[in-house]
């Protein structure tokens, strides 16, 4: 009896030091994190991008657009294009009074994320989203020989996402990642031009489907906190955006725009709007 009497006493002593211990385990880099990223966003060189033009409305692009004395209007060195903005209404290759062309804008991008991941053993699963916003935009640029220039321009008004997050712990506190899922944005697009002898009207969706990836390295501070860094990838296809030239009710016939039919439809070239990410992330994991 005083044997158990005992044994009672030390398991009773001995419980609450267990429970303790399991309590405190480090859990590593499972559970579910809320946390912020946030850095810079480049542009890859789109050396060669162009407007298309669609003269008779048939849905198909690559027309020329001649005038009544010149048989393509957008010809260098009086016309042209340039994978930037115009500076004014003559190309940069227009040896007379070059106007030139600004490079496209890149910029900050900040975001909001919450996730959850699973560790087993050294090996780490998850799943994370995220909503934010990038501030780069993209143009291209047309010149004709009247001269005029056309400028068609799209930028990001927020990004979404959900990807698959799979990593690699060596020592319960660096996780090595890589990451991968669809995205979803809203591309703002803009369209200037300094011609005023035409009407032109804007079509196309909004929202876009696309692909984000990366990977990155994550350390843990504490048992709550992680600081990283980050490298993205995003690409949307953005093929559906549609600038008519028309007429203002005034315009002759004449008008290269005009020449073929009712007016003549503007495309990108370059159909896929592509960024780089590199960024900070923090997060606070419960």
């Amino acid at each position: 009896m005083k044997h158990l009497l005992l044994a009672g006493i030390a398991a009773a002593l001995f419980a609450p030091a267990v429970s303790a211990q399991t309590s405190d385990e480090d859990p590593g880099f499972s559970g579910v994190y809320v946390g912020a990223a946030g850095g810079y966003d480049v542009q890859p060189n789109d050396v060669g991008s162009s407007i298309l033009f669609d003269r008779n409305l048939d849905g198909t692009f690559g027309d020329v657009v001649n005038t009544t004395t010149a048989p393509n209007a957008f010809a260098p060195p009086i016309g042209g294009f340039c994978n930037g903005r115009a500076l004014g209404a003559t190309s940069p290759t227009n040896t007379t009074t070059p106007a030139g062309c600004a490079n496209d804008k890149d910029g900050w991008a900040y975001y909001g994320r919450v996730g959850w991941d699973n560790q087993r053993g050294n090996f780490v699963v998850g799943v994370v989203g995220e909503f934010g916003k990038s501030e780069i935009t993209d143009s291209v640029s047309a010149f004709s020989s009247t001269p005029a220039s056309y400028v068609m321009t799209r930028s990001v008004d927020w990004e979404a996402s959900i990807r698959g997050r799979v990593g690699y712990t060596p020592n319960n506190t660096t996780l090595f990642y890589g990451t991968f899922g669809p995205g979803y944005a809203r591309i703002d697009r803009d369209f200037t031009t300094t011609n005023t002898a035409n009407s032109f009207s804007e079509s196309g969706k909004r929202n876009q489907w696309g692909i984000t990836g990366g990977g990155g390295i994550e350390q843990r501070i504490g048992r709550n906190f992680s600081l990283g860094l980050e490298y993205m990838y995003h690409q949307y296809q953005d093929n559906d955006y549609r600038v008519r030239a028309g007429s203002t009710g005034t315009t002759p016939g004449t008008n290269p725009f005009l020449l073929a039919g009712a007016g003549t439809d503007f495309r990108r070239s370059d159909d896929k709007f592509r960024w780089h990410s590199l960024r900070a992330t923090a997060a606070f994991r419960f």
